[in-house]
C-alpha cells in the first residue's frame, strides 16, 4: 500500500512539473515586442527591426512590422497614420524587399552622441541585394 501512496505523490509531483514547464514554454513563446528605451543601443536598434522584418510573420502575422512600427519616432507615426496604413506602406514597392528577406549586413559609419549613422545591406528573398544609409 505504501509504495501506491509513493507512486501517485511522485507521478503527481511529475504531472505538475510537466504542467509548469508547459506554462513557461507558451508564456515565452508568445514573444512580446520589444519596446524602445535609453538602455538599447543605436546599433541593436538597427539589429532588432532588421531581424523582425526578416521574420515578419513570427510569432504571428506581421509582427515584425508591429516591432519596427514600436520604434518608428512619435513624429513618424503621425506622418504615416495609424499602424495599418505603416502595413501597407511597408508592404508597397518601396519597402517589401525588407520583408522576409534572407540576409543583412550593418556596418556603423558615424557614432556620436547626437546621431548614429549606420549601411545596411539586405539581400531579399529573390537574391538582389539593396544599400540603405
Amino acid at each position: 500500500m505504501k509504495k501506491i501512496i509513493k507512486y501517485s505523490l511522485l507521478g503527481l509531483i511529475y504531472l505538475f512539473v510537466v504542467f509548469i514547464l508547459a506554462i513557461f514554454f507558451i508564456t515565452t513563446a508568445k514573444a512580446d515586442l520589444i519596446k524602445p528605451n535609453n538602455n538599447i543601443e543605436p546599433y541593436q536598434v538597427v539589429k532588432i527591426q532588421l531581424r523582425s522584418l526578416k521574420e515578419n510573420d513570427s510569432p504571428s502575422k506581421d509582427n515584425g512590422i508591429k516591432q519596427t512600427w514600436e520604434f518608428a519616432h512619435p513624429n513618424n507615426q503621425k506622418n504615416t497614420g495609424p499602424l495599418e496604413h505603416f502595413k501597407s506602406m511597408i508592404k508597397g514597392d518601396s519597402y517589401a524587399m525588407l520583408l522576409n528577406h534572407l540576409d543583412h549586413k550593418i556596418i556603423q559609419i558615424d557614432y556620436s552622441d547626437l546621431v548614429a549613422l549606420f549601411e545596411v545591406t539586405v539581400l531579399d528573398k529573390n537574391k538582389t541585394y539593396y544599400k540603405f544609409n
